[in-house]
């Protein structure tokens, strides 16, 4: 079996934060997930997500006008400039502080970044015949008192605005033009948000953040916005000519005055003013904004999840919708302007939406907590998904998008298994149920119950699928129901502690059952005799996961002692052992004062997998690695790392002085009201005003992990991602050559070993 894995896909999520883009065909929308970039192709109805990572999240991202060029800058200020084509990175730029926007000119030509309290203007990449660096620094812009916020070009790509947390808005030349400086606009009471010009004009729109719409109209037009040329030299002085044959000089002409273009300052009035607050009712905020220049529609969404549709200049009301209760962090129309892209990062969603039909041309949805379980259709095709908010989603592999969502459970979804036939998906919860789901009719056509409340936290589907088994955490039994009747059919006793997994196997002519607790041991039971039989095997240490190989001839069971055991189920001895704490990988937490040797004493791989021969495991835990190790010979494989975004707390392994200050850890403070890189946590029942409100960084933890029953692909899924690894079978690797093609294929290049011992050659 060939482990040349690579990234193919990311499931599970749709947006998390940051803008969205169409590109110029209005076929795609780009949406950022986390430290990568998913593109939903509208017109063939599938999503990719791009072979890049950074090492934080995006928040802001600029498109090129013909598409090619795509830059994308983190939390930290890395920017990183990626080709649309070959979906790579070609540059990397380091602006070291939070870029609030970065917009291109209409003509591709330059691009302005908001950095600080300037606004840094660069030509763009491509624009210049040689240049390393393809960040050239064309001029600073200067004059905000505080940090800038947005940016809009005009049409002509001549002048932009750019609004700032000060409550003003400033237009500057991008060359000099002398009826025009800097003309600040004020007028706001609280932080501008967006500013927008209207099309071949010096009008312009302000929007705070506290829903006041700003009107301001300009007597000069972009036609009368006089340019000077860049060596245009400066009229000398004129000396009056004096007559030496006269005691008087002679008098002087008078000079023509300047044309009026030239002269005269260019001003602005304020037309007119609107409050949004008089349509949302509430204490709302402004989140996003959006406006078409040649439709002449601007939306507004708030933090209520509402959002309006209005005609300017004349702010009459042509829509008022709500998405939810979770503010709207993203909104932006296509080039036509007849769709509008909607995101909700509480609740991580996408939305394409058409105003004029009121129909959605897309409508994504990941699981907006964490992500628990995961299981394959035997066909691979699908790929279920069940997390801490109740839901069960079930996604299609091939195009990456979800196509139904089970609302049953009323607790966090604990476990996932089809059925043999792949009719039927089958998920325990918390809430004390055990539900079956109709994958055709799309239906939950059975409801398992104990005769006492319990929490199911494990589950397991026989082969034939007409028994289902699911253990408890808290009365730490088995138990044992007819699918076809719905019946309970036993009750299993003999754990002494929480039972952490369950599952079937064909062990010979025996179909046997497999349980795994917190109370050291596995058990093995024969359930389909007249009197059920158990043995029991000593683990020496809590179990956490137990999985029967394909062909029922081995148990794999891993421990809290980072070590994976191999038992035969029928004589219940053991016939290996992986000893895997050092391939967990060593990390700490931002509030740890211990380094990450010490902290990582304490973690174990928590769920495993076989592979569809048999002859690799594939093991996940409270690591950012997922390792493949092999059954015969209990060596590693290979490791994966499911993330390298810094965003998350758990990745840094070493402790570092930069982090403790006077008042304690860094990772322990909130600095920063705005961190965009930590979730909000608030009281339980609290929907608005908790003063009690605080924010927590994710932890990176992997909580399934499950090979197709291809071979082709695997997936894990960690913090609400669903990264997908393919196995590309056109490259060949060779033992030599593995770490070069390993790197090779992870800047996303093809390449070719010459079989008579040649180099590498590039394609």
């Amino acid at each position: 079996m060939k482990f040349a894995y690579k990234f193919q896909n990311l499931l599970g999520t749709v947006y998390n934060q940051g803008n969205i883009l169409f590109t110029p065909d209005d076929n795609t929308v780009l949406s950022p997930v986390g430290n990568r970039i998913s593109a939903f192709d509208l017109k063939r109805n599938k999503s990719q997500t791009l072979p890049v990572e950074c090492h934080k999240s995006f928040t802001c991202t600029a498109l090129s006008p013909n598409g090619v060029i795509l830059i994308a800058v983190a939390e930290d200020g890395e920017a990183l400039v990626i080709s649309l084509i070959s979906k790579t990175v070609l540059h990397k730029h380091r602006f070291n502080r939070k870029v609030y926007d970065i917009q291109f000119s209409p003509d591709g030509s330059r691009f302005a970044v908001t950095f600080q309290n300037d606004v840094q203007l660069f030509t763009a990449p491509g624009q210049r015949s040689v240049d390393f660096n393809p960040f050239h620094l064309e001029r600073v812009f200067f004059g905000s008192h505080d940090e800038t916020t947005c940016i809009d070009w005009t049409s002509d790509s001549k002048c932009f605005a750019v609004g700032a947390k000060d409550m003003n808005t400033r237009v500057y030349p991008v060359k000099r033009c002398p009826n025009l400086g800097v003309y600040s606009l004020g007028g706001h009471s609280d932080i501008v948000l967006h500013c927008f010009f209207a099309k071949d004009s010096l009008n312009l729109y302000s929007l705070s953040r506290s829903g006041q719409l700003c009107i301001w109209a300009c007597d000069t037009s972009l036609a009368d916005l006089w340019v000077a040329e860049e060596n245009e030299p400066e009229e000398p002085e004129e000396v009056p000519e004096v007559d030496p044959l006269s005691e008087f000089p002679a008098a002087k002409e008078p000079r023509l005055p300047v044309e009026e273009k030239k002269s005269n300052k260019i001003a602005y009035t304020k037309s007119a003013r609107h409050y949004y607050r008089d349509l949302t009712k509430d204490h709302s905020t402004l989140t996003s904004a959006c406006f078409h220049k040649t439709t002449k529609i601007l939306v507004a969404g708030f933090s209520n999840g509402s959002f309006f549709l209005h005609e300017m200049p004349d702010f009459t009301l042509i829509h008022s919708l709500s998405l939810g209760e979770q503010s709207i962090t993203a909104a932006v129309f296509n080039r036509r302007g007849d769709w509008l892209a909607l995101g909700t990062t509480g609740l991580g969603q996408l939305v394409v939406w058409e105003w004029q039909s009121q129909c959605f041309v897309l409508k994504q949805q990941g699981h907006y907590d964490q992500l628990m379980t995961l299981t394959y259709s035997p066909d691979g095709q699908y790929l279920a998904t069940g997390g801490s908010d109740g839901k069960v989603k079930l996604w299609n592999t091939s195009s990456g998008f979800c196509f139904v969502t089970f609302n049953e459970h009323t607790a966090s979804v604990t476990a996932l298994q089809f059925t043999h036939s792949g009719k039927a998906v089958i998920s325990s919860s918390l809430d004390g149920t055990v539900r079956a789901f109709d994958t055709t009719r799309y239906r939950n056509f059975r409801t398992f119950t104990s005769p006492r409340p319990a929490q199911f936290s494990c589950l397991a589907v026989d082969p034939s699928g007409d028994v289902v088994c699911a253990g408890s955490q808290d009365s730490f039994e088995l138990f044992v129901w007819s699918v076809q009747t719905g019946r309970l059919l036993e009750i299993l006793s003999g754990h002494e502690a929480p039972i952490s997994g369950v599952a079937f196997g064909n062990a010979g002519e025996n179909q046997l059952l497999v349980s795994s607790s917190w109370d050291q041991t596995v058990r093995v039971w024969d359930i389909f005799k007249s009197k059920s039989q158990q043995e029991s095997v000593r683990v020496h240490s809590e179990a956490l996961a137990v999985a029967f190989r394909p062909d029922g001839n081995e148990i794999a069971v891993c421990d809290l002692n980072c070590r994976i055991q191999f038992f035969d189920p029928v004589s219940t001895q053991q016939i290996g052992i992986i000893e895997a704490k050092a391939d967990l990988g060593r990390f700490r937490r931002e509030d740890d004062l211990v380094s990450g040797k010490t902290a990582s004493k304490g973690r174990a791989f928590t769920t495993l997998c076989y592979s569809a021969d048999g002859m690799a495991i594939l093991v996940g835990g409270k690591s950012k690695y997922i390792c493949v190790y092999h059954t015969k010979e209990h060596v590693l494989l290979r490791r994966f790392a499911v993330s390298k975004n810094w965003s998350f707390t758990g990745m840094t392994e070493f402790l570092s002085k930069r982090t403790n200050t006077e008042m304690g850890q860094r990772g322990l403070m909130d600095l920063d009201e705005d961190d965009s890189d930590r979730q909000k946590l608030s009281l339980p029942g609290v929907r608005s005003g908790d003063m009690a409100s605080r924010h927590f960084k994710p932890e990176v933890t992997v909580y399934s992990v499950q090979f197709s029953p291809t071979g082709i692909t695997q997936h894990s899924h960690f913090n609400g991602c669903v990264p997908s690894v393919s196995l590309d079978r056109s490259v060949k690797l060779f033992p030599s050559l593995r770490p070069i093609l390993g790197s090779l294929q992870h800047r996303g290049f093809d390449d070719l070993f010459h079989p008579h011992g040649g180099p590498l050659r590039s394609l």
